[in-house]
């Protein structure tokens, strides 16, 4: 499961970059980095209490 969070973040925030160059669903892709970033802060809280 851990490694489906991290693919998804990667892809997320490959997306994010292409966002600043080519402008397809700007909003939304920032939307999706807050998302992922919330994961990730979540995957290190949770990975520290096991």
């Amino acid at each position: 499961m851990s490694n489906l969070i991290w693919t998804a973040i990667g892809v997320v925030f490959i997306l994010w970059l292409l966002g600043f160059s080519i402008h397809i669903g700007g909003s939304l892709i920032h939307i999706l980095l807050v998302l992922a970033l919330i994961g990730i802060v979540y995957n290190l809280f949770v990975g520290r209490r096991v």
